[in-house]
């Protein structure tokens, strides 16, 4: 960070240049934001540094905590909810800085410190000085008797580090979080990094990236070479270059050109130029779209979109590359045997001497590329150099007159007709046709990525992978279109390379262009039997140079090359593959050696893999499949490109400019198309094994977050659908059980979860809500780091559903905030699911009264209510939780204690409920050929008949034959059962069988009725005769109670539930699960006991759960079509 020098200041008084009053004001002692802290004087020394003043920056009329942006902050950040972000929050910043946070001078290890972060650590109450200066680079305050401010050695520095780190863990965080509000120095200043601090302390680094910044000349310790890294000529564009020119360049070439003519070879090569140029501009954003790491293609297209596909095309991309080394590696050995053909100096057979000479080959290439990455760039360079000279020598031989051997082989020099018939196509074979050359020149214009698949070895890659993929691109074009013009103006297509046809310039009977040059072709043209000539004779390039053996050196530089450059490509994008671990077993070789992390386990894989490929000793049968797994890397590439652009993510911000979404999407299409242009069957291999790989990784899930545009997709796709679901009106037919569900903790109730989860999977909306009870500032960091855990136990129990929490003072108002607010445009619950208290007679009053004023406000705010009973319980927690809601259940275990607010330490890691076992449900077991029994007492809307229709849908309670039970007259009991049998067939819910209660208001027995009275007898008043107004002033204090005028308006009511409890136990003892419409009680003339006596005689000794549903008297089912 470059040093800014500050004015001559006078000194001043302030709270600290750390106090928390500078960021979120005085909270305690009535203080101000710039009153001074009494005792915190700031001392007047000169600073030299920015990072080191000790006088309060003001910024826009603030006091500020960094005075310049630090660079570790933005770098160290992950994800939103990453923890192991750099930057503190402000509530950090604020418990931590609010117990002292004074400007003062230090003396440590005989040097004093301007400015120092002290901080008194909770786990000992010790108190931890760590100058800031060791971090920053500050220089220290002058000592009185040293003069000036001199700068620490490296032996004070470690020193101050073992005096300032104390030994407990807890201590430590607390000085590396002070150690995150400082705003880093420039580079060249000394130095510690906080892995230091947390290996000395045995904590493990920070992460992966997390080095040990080593101060120069340390006694003591051995200095880390610097890795070796290369710029963008070196790096990329003659990688990239060498890995385009290959042997189609000297030996197909020219053939090509007599086939297609000078234009259409021009046309070929264009089009395979286009393709490879917008891959390199897509290539060029996404690269310089943030940093980029080692991994190459693989890290490219998987951190643009997402682990599914990148981790499919890594997979095979890396295969392509290492069966590619064997590819260039039968090239070059094909060409030394024919060479031994030549002079009969074969080794055993053609077949078998590639096999050997292709093996020593891949051999000495590897002992290259386990030199280091040093001799493989320089091995490189010999290889371009050998290149440009062939280059060079052909260009010579083409100004070059021709002699008599050279004429008989059709080579003339320069020629304007010569270029003028070569100009026009001239199909021969089977292979005669424009998109067949092309289909054998476009594997010749790839290789763009050589330079990018060593990303982690490029000293900036934002610069040298668009700099040096487009240059080459480039170079190698102009190459292409110079050799291509060149030899089509100087040689002619036919020639017999005999120095017996030459003839005078005339003679009659001579047919073609050769004629005029004094050679009659004719005879052999007719007959289709010359041996040379463009048409007829690969080796025209080396006929036409100065010296032919430099272009067989040229050869042999761009098989070997190549090979070399797919060699070092492939085990570096495996490495970054096997460490994001998509696919298992693969773990082993992704273990890096060295200054530069090479990846040995790789490169003997790639040398397996090579070799076995060599033995097959035939070029045309691998050449097609490694053709279509490189297209299908560039159609991604280009894809990715489109779809981060296509989704407007924020993120999205490539400094290279010069791309188009819409090219972007060219290329992919025309890659694809390409693929099968060049061999159908081997695409159809290509993408069944992409698409084979994708659905491993759709199955897995990897935990990874990359921030790929895939996420970014999915947000804008539900953004548009939930603005478009607001702009259409509701309809009856389309209504969905939307459900919000005070689980409090998921794990805490999983029955009630899984009830839940079962008819709204895939169907409709599931929040999980949770009211923590307490003051807002203890509560906040807790919400925050128990969300994640609870989300994650949800996805763990595969519950699709969401989480959302809420600080409240107590447990009814949290519920209002949640009913109010929860959900997103229409997609907002309309349900209230809780579970029923089964402590209501031990709890305290008033968490009675919030437990059935939340039903009273579910109904306010238009939600359906269902509660939920069983007869073990909801709550399956054994731990007391710091934020359990003491409404819910907080008795039901005794050991708890009755209490919301545990003793410290008892909160659980947020990670924690995800990781433990999964409690087992009812729910979540097969319920065989048991019965759903509905209880159709109240006509709500028919709530109480689609959440039973819904369960039974799902394939656990797919064989329960569901009853629905109603009330009647014994008299009228065919006609009402017709009546309601008739009504549900409208419904089309396939309820069949319709029970007439005829009993219902029947008198219940008398031993039930007492148990009733003795229910309610301690929430009574017993006002007996007393006047209105002492009665109401013994309500005054506790409207819980029930008066006696009260019982016995409600009498009738009271014994109805008597009533209906016998009946359950009667007709629905065995059944699997019992839905029943519940009574409800007047607000203001029902007492919260009397009803919480009324549900629980209703529902008592029953062993099936019983689902108390309610609707808000809105219709939920419809007979009607439109």
């Amino acid at each position: 960070m470059a040093e800014l020098p500050v004015p001559d200041l006078p000194p001043a008084r302030c709270s600290g240049r750390f106090t928390i009053s500078t960021l979120l004001g005085m909270e305690e002692g009535g203080r101000g934001p710039y009153t001074p802290t009494e005792g915190s004087s700031c001392d007047s020394v000169q600073p030299t540094h920015l990072s080191s003043s000790t006088l309060c920056t003001r910024t826009f009329g603030y006091n500020t905590v960094d005075v310049v942006p630090a660079y570790e902050h933005y770098a160290n950040s992950k994800g939103v909810d990453d923890a192991r972000k750099g930057r503190p929050s402000l509530a950090d910043l604020h418990s931590i800085l609010k117990v002292t946070g004074l400007c003062r001078t230090h003396s440590i290890c005989g040097i004093h410190w301007p400015c120092c972060c002290s901080l008194r650590c909770v786990c000992d109450g010790s108190l931890c000085l760590l100058p800031l200066g060791v971090v920053t680079g500050a220089v220290p305050t002058a000592h009185p008797q040293e003069g000036p401010g001199r700068r620490q050695n490296p032996a004070v520095s470690r020193c101050v580090l073992k005096q300032s780190v104390a030994s407990r863990d807890s201590c430590l965080k607390s000085t590396l979080t002070c150690l995150a509000l400082v705003p880093q120095p420039d580079p060249g200043r000394l130095r510690t990094s906080v892995s230091d601090l947390q290996q000395s302390n045995g904590l493990p680094e920070a992460g992966p990236e997390a080095g040990l910044e080593e101060a120069e000349g340390e006694p003591g310790r051995d200095s880390v070479p610097e890795p070796v890294r290369f710029g963008w000529v070196k790096g990329v564009m003659i990688r990239c270059m060498l890995n385009i020119w290959g042997v189609i360049l000297y030996l197909r070439l020219p053939w090509i050109t007599a086939q297609a003519g000078i234009a259409l070879t021009w046309v070929i090569i264009l089009m395979s130029v286009t393709v490879t140029t917008i891959t390199g501009l897509s290539i060029s954003a996404i690269s310089t779209n943030g940093k980029v790491k080692s991994g190459g293609t693989y890290f490219l297209i998987s951190r643009s979109l997402g682990p599914e596909l990148g981790g499919s095309i890594g997979l095979i991309f890396a295969f392509a590359n290492a069966v590619a080394v064997a590819m260039h590696t039968v090239g070059f050995a094909e060409t030394v045997r024919d060479l031994l053909q030549e002079h009969n100096s074969l080794i055993v057979d053609p077949t078998n001497d590639i096999r050997i000479i292709g093996v020593i080959t891949v051999t000495v290439l590897l002992g290259i590329s386990l030199a280091g990455m040093e001799w493989e760039a320089k091995a490189q360079i010999l290889f371009f150099l050998v290149i440009l000279v062939s280059f060079v020598n052909y260009l010579v031989g083409t100004v070059i007159p021709a002699t008599a051997e050279k004429q008989a082989k059709g080579f003339f020099s320069y020629r304007a007709d010569i270029f003028a018939q070569n100009f026009v196509p001239n199909w021969r074979g089977p292979e005669g046709s424009f998109f067949g050359l092309f289909s054998i020149f476009f594997p010749s214009a790839t290789g763009i990525l050589a330079g990018a698949n060593i990303s982690g070895d490029l000293k900036d890659p934002a610069v040298a992978i668009p700099k040096g993929t487009l240059m080459a691109i480039f170079w190698t074009t102009m190459s292409y279109l110079v050799l291509s013009a060149t030899i089509g103006a100087c040689v002619v297509r036919d020639a017999s390379g005999s120095l017996n046809d030459s003839v005078a310039v005339g003679s009659p009977g001579c047919e073609g262009l050769a004629c005029s040059f004094g050679w009659n072709f004719t005879a052999c043209t007719q007959q289709q039997s010359c041996r040379y000539g463009l048409s007829n004779y690969y080796q025209s390039m080396s006929m036409v140079s100065g010296f032919g053996p430099l272009i067989t050196a040229g050869i042999f530089g761009a098989t070997l090359s190549s090979a070399l450059a797919c060699l070092v490509s492939a085990p570096k994008v495996f490495q970054c593959l096997c460490k994001d671990q998509l696919y298992p077993l693969i773990g082993f070789f992704g273990k890096g050696y060295g200054r530069n992390s090479e990846p040995i386990r790789g490169y003997m894989l790639t040398y397996a893999i090579a070799i076995g490929f060599i033995l097959i000793a035939e070029l045309n049968a691998i050449a097609p499949i490694i053709s279509n797994f490189f297209l299908c890397s560039y159609a991604l590439i280009n894809f990715s490109c489109f779809h981060a652009s296509i989704t407007n993510s924020p993120g999205w911000r490539p400094s290279f400019r010069y791309y188009s979404k819409w090219a972007a999407l060219f290329g992919a299409a025309v890659s694809v198309v390409i693929m099968f242009l060049l061999t159908w069957w081997a695409a159809l291999i290509a993408f069944s094994i992409v698409v084979f790989l994708l659905g491993y990784v759709l199955y897995k899930k990897p935990d990874v977050n990359w921030g790929s545009s895939m996420q970014a997709s999915s947000y804008n796709m539900a953004l548009s659908y939930s603005v478009g679901l607001s702009e259409v009106d509701e309809h009856i037919k389309n209504y969905r059980p939307q459900c919000l569900v005070l689980t409090g903790p998921p794990n805490f109730r999983p029955a009630l979860v899984d009830f839940v989860g079962t008819f709204t999977k895939n169907l409709s909306l599931m929040l999980c809500g949770n009211v923590l009870i307490g003051p807002r500032k203890q509560k906040m960091t807790e919400t925050q780091l128990m969300a994640d855990g609870h989300t994650k136990w949800l996805m763990k129990r595969k519950i699709k559903a969401f989480y959302t929490d809420v600080v409240a003072e107590d447990l009814r108002s949290g519920v209002q905030m949640l009913i109010q607010a929860a959900g997103l445009g229409k997609m907002r619950p309309n349900i209230l699911v809780l579970g029923y208290k089964r402590n209501w007679q031990t709890a305290s009053p008033q968490s009675l009264e919030d437990y059935v004023g939340i039903l009273h406000d579910a109904f306010d705010f238009k939600y359906g209510v269902c509660l939920m009973r069983m007869k073990e319980g909801l709550n399956v927690s054994r731990v007391l939780q710091a934020h359990v809601n003491p409404t819910f259940e907080a008795a039901e275990h005794p050991k708890n204690g009755t209490g919301s607010r545990a003793a410290p330490g008892t909160a659980v890691e947020p990670t924690t409920s995800a990781s433990e076992q999964q409690a087992s449900t009812i729910f979540q077991s097969e319920q065989g050929k048991k019965t759903i029994d509905i209880y159709w007492l109240f006509d709500d809307g028919g709530l109480t008949l689609l959440i039973p229709y819904l369960l039974g849908r799902k394939k656990r309670w797919g064989k329960c034959k569901i009853r629905v039970f109603v009330g009647g007259q014994i008299n009228r009991m065919d006609e009402e059962r017709k009546a309601i049998v008739s009504l549900l067939s409208k419904f089309r819910l396939g309820f069949h069988e319709v029970h007439i209660l005829p009993d219902i208001n029947q008198k219940p027995r008398p031993e039930h009725i007492k148990r009733f009275d003795d229910l309610i007898a301690p929430f009574r008043l017993n006002d007996g005769f007393k006047d209105e107004a002492t009665v109401n002033e013994m309500r005054q204090g506790c409207p819980w109670k029930i008066s006696d005028e009260e019982v016995d308006k409600n009498r009738a009511k009271s014994l109805r539930q008597v009533r209906l409890n016998e009946i359950l136990l009667d007709y629905s003892r065995d059944a699997a699960l019992i839905a029943i419409t519940p009574p409800i009680g007047r607000k203001g003339r029902c007492p919260s006991s009397l009803y919480m006596a009324w549900l629980e005689t209703l529902s008592q000794d029953l062993r099936p759960p019983i689902i108390l549903t309610r609707g808000n008297q809105e219709n939920v089912l419809t007979f009607y079509c439109q």
